[in-house]
């Protein structure tokens, strides 16, 4: 820089002097790179020498935003190679930093395979408790009988309000509490079978409400989905709904094997219905990048027209095995949490899941960089993502193996049995009052052969 070298031997002429304006020179060298967290907050981190610095703060979800607009310029669209230049390696160090962070900061939920669940999902259990920790009164229970369907164990016998919303749906729920029956004590719940939750976490009193799902408005507590024996949502290709997880998982597994990491198309895949203009992105940067991304909308009972999915025909659905079939799965949110997700990882592929703060009873277990990849809800960063993906192909394979052993070895139907045990054993602990037979009920019992 002869210019400033110039100016400084006529201002300065001790070395001190010449130090200074070499710093000044060379401090615009410096970059940073913005960390944005699941707030929307901003943190920076230094990334001027290209090993970044950035971290996981306080275990939340974050999402990094890496590239400006130079970067993506000198990104190779398509390149889908596993091996990266010295230059390229560096742009990912931060990523690959935050992947190694999250390892060192996990925790496994257990070791031990004869208590598992007890180990795995009792921090979820107990927080949904929290909010009783006084008890529940006989006219708390009353006072939310009109937001689900009431359910009693009295001398393990299972009684039920006539009515149900959704009949699949309780029969779903009655398949795990009649094979729980003799390992019950007697107690009673309202259980909602509709997708939305109903306990609203701002009231004076908390209501003892179960759902499958609930966001973090809500006070609701989970219990494991109907989906796992009955009851799921019906399309073309699952016309009696989703369910039986246990055929599920083994088809799942085949289909994986069937189509082994090598041999998996490296873009990133979607299909489903449009029930969010959320997804709306993805599907239009598909048809603008079909190399990178394959993601289209199917037609679904509230399908008119070709508006309804983005100006073309509806694609043709493509049953979750063959979703194995992909190097990268996205998973959205529906109307509450996605029966989707638990599938998704049995393919061994790398889960892209999309920002929500709707979860399932096991969510909470499941870790951003170890066993997904998370993504904004705007899909800003998903061209960087895939990139990154395509770029480490040996990162983006490994946390695709530990997605798939987190759920294959933790969410087995055995495992929801003894979830559904613990909470209702540890529920029943908190009713102060004697639990008497309704007069509005009746039996159900196994019509199982």
């Amino acid at each position: 820089m002869p210019g400033l070298a110039t100016h400084a031997e006529l201002f300065c002429k001790n070395l001190v002097c010449i130090f200074l304006f070499i710093l000044v020179a060379l401090a615009p060298l410096t970059s940073s790179t913005e960390v944005r967290s699941e707030s929307g907050s901003s943190e920076f981190c230094s990334a001027g020498n290209g090993e970044g610095d950035c971290s996981i703060n306080s275990g939340r979800v974050l999402s990094l935003e890496l590239l400006d607009e130079r970067d993506l310029a000198e990104t190779t669209p398509g390149d889908t190679g596993t091996g990266a230049s010295s230059t390229t390696s560096d742009k990912w160090s931060v990523y690959r930093k935050l992947v190694s962070e999250a390892l060192e900061a996990y925790r496994p939920c257990s070791t031990d395979k004869e208590s598992n669940v007890r180990v795995c999902y009792r921090r979820a259990l107990k927080k949904d408790l929290e909010p009783f920790a006084d008890g529940i009164s006989r006219d708390a229970f009353l006072s939310v009988l009109d937001h689900g369907t009431v359910y009693q164990i009295i001398n393990n016998r299972l009684y039920r309000q006539r009515d149900c919303l959704f009949p699949s749906r309780c029969s779903g729920i009655e398949h795990f509490l009649l094979k729980l029956l003799k390992d019950l004590p007697d107690t009673e719940m309202v259980v909602n079978v509709r997708d939305y939750p109903q306990a609203y976490a701002n009231h004076a009193a908390a209501a003892p409400v179960f759902s499958f799902s609930k966001s973090s408005v809500f006070d609701d507590i989970l219990y494991p989905a109907w989906t796992f024996w009955e009851g799921g949502p019906a399309i073309m290709l699952y016309p009696q709904g989703l369910g039986r997880w246990d055929l599920m998982r083994d088809r799942l597994l085949q289909s994986a094997d069937a189509h082994p990491w090598e041999k998996k198309t490296p873009v990133g895949f979607f299909r489903g219905s449009r029930t969010s203009a959320d997804r709306d992105p993805l599907v239009l940067l598909s048809r603008q990048q079909p190399g990178l991304v394959d993601a289209a909308y199917t037609k679904n009972q509230a399908w008119r027209s070709e508006d309804d999915t983005l100006g073309l025909p509806p694609a043709d659905e493509v049953s979750l095995e063959d979703h194995c079939q992909y190097k990268y799965l996205f998973n959205f949110r529906g109307v509450a949490a996605s029966f989707r997700l638990k599938h998704l990882f049995l393919c061994d592929a790398v889960v892209l899941n999309v920002e929500s703060d709707w979860v399932e009873f096991f969510y909470d277990e499941l870790k951003p960089w170890v066993h997904y990849i998370p993504v904004r809800k705007d899909l800003s960063d998903v061209q960087i993502i895939l990139d990154l993906l395509r770029a480490n192909d040996d990162l983006a394979r490994q946390i695709a193996s530990r997605g798939k052993e987190f759920v294959f070895r933790h969410l087995s139907l055995t495992n929801v049995e003894d979830y559904w045990k613990d909470l209702l054993t540890e529920y029943s602990k908190l009713l102060r009052y004697a639990v008497v037979k309704r007069p509005d009920v009746y039996e159900i019992k196994n019509t199982a052969s």
